[in-house]
């Protein structure tokens, strides 16, 4: 975003942001056809756009909150579905109820070793800070040794599972030795709430809201990924929608990329819109996006692509979960590769 478009933003506010990035979209050519063109794919625009969001500090929920679709696209229905699952999220792409959506590494791994119907079209982040193990202060867990016989809950299939399970294999611990219950978010948040668990490794906003209710900090993703086991989540995209509509999968692709130069450029005023839709004070909320790092386009490069980092972190993800049982066979790089439009920016 350039220096004229940040300062309409700090100064105009989020409606006039969505309308700066629209202009800004269609001005420097990277939203193809707007509404009412022609497409050789077919129509240029749909009647609807359903995406799929987390509840979670990033550039997805940037652009929500700034209405930013809704103001290149006035004469689409924008319908946003908030999931805290990545299996509802399959589950939903499989039925084709969503076109869009953000997704963790394990279930959008899973994904693509069962061949659903999306491909990755963009890096949404990578996962440090964000997520991590939150037990009590009078739980007796002070390390990962700790947890043995303790309860812990987490959201079975996602990067927080995942990176509970990397951690306690790498400290040596059986994880049978632990009762890893699965809830979903906000089941975690209650559960806690009435003493029912003992931590929860999970991600934000629920992760500042155990934290700020008793809980420490034991480990994060960040660490578990400096033991080799990194996680991220990645945009994904219906194939029948991108069949018919490529130009608005590439403005969308464009709107994230707007909205994650101002998530690291303008952070306060980016906390400021999120806090509302994540449950957070704007300094919880600040705080919070320290926890990932946000990738603009430019950053994904060495990511995307036929040999970018992804399609190694997938590999090494898939790999993880058939050794877990997780997956009934062993994935292979050309299926992870086919799964990635890595020319969605050009």
């Amino acid at each position: 975003m350039n220096y004229h478009l940040r300062k309409i933003f700090k100064h105009l506010g989020a409606m006039t942001l969505a309308a700066a990035m629209a202009v800004s979209l269609t001005a420097c050519g990277n939203s193809g056809n707007t509404a009412g063109s022609s497409s050789e794919a077919g129509d240029s625009v749909p009647d609807e756009i359903r995406i799929g969001y987390w509840a979670t500090p990033n550039a997805e929920l940037l652009v929500k909150e700034t209405g930013a679709l809704e103001a290149l696209y006035p004469d689409i229905t924008v319908t946003w579905v908030e999931f805290t699952s990545g299996a509802d999220i399959l589950t939903a792409m499989q039925a084709g109820s969503i076109d869009f959506s953000t997704i963790g590494t394990p279930p959008g791994t899973t994904g693509i070793a069962n061949e659903y119907p999306f491909k990755v079209y963009y890096l949404e982040d990578i996962i440090g800070e964000m997520e991590g193990l939150i037990v009590r202060e009078d739980s007796g867990i002070n390390s990962l040794e700790d947890v043995k016989g303790k309860t812990i809950a987490t959201s079975f299939s996602t990067t927080s599972h995942f990176s509970l399970l990397n951690a306690l294999d790498n400290a040596g611990i059986d994880a049978a030795d632990v009762t890893i219950m699965d809830m979903d978010a906000s089941n975690i948040y209650a559960a806690w709430d009435r003493g029912d668990i003992d931590g929860a490794y999970i991600w934000e906003s629920v992760k500042s809201q155990i934290l700020n209710d008793g809980g420490k900090e034991i480990i994060s993703s960040a660490e578990v990924a400096e033991q080799g086991a990194p996680t991220c989540e990645f945009a994904i995209v219906h194939n029948d929608f991108y069949e018919k509509y490529p130009d608005v999968v590439k403005a969308y692709a464009g709107l994230l990329d707007q909205a994650a130069q101002q998530y690291n450029d303008e952070p306060e005023e980016a906390a400021k819109l999120m806090s509302q839709g994540l449950g957070l004070t704007e300094e919880e909320t600040l705080q919070a996006m320290g926890g990932i790092i946000e990738l603009t386009e430019a950053e994904q490069a060495e990511y995307l692509g036929e040999d970018g980092k992804l399609v190694d972190i997938i590999q090494k993800t898939a790999d993880f979960l058939y050794q877990q049982g997780n997956l009934a066979s062993e994935v292979d790089s050309e299926t992870i590769r086919n799964a990635i439009l890595s020319g969605i920016h050009e």
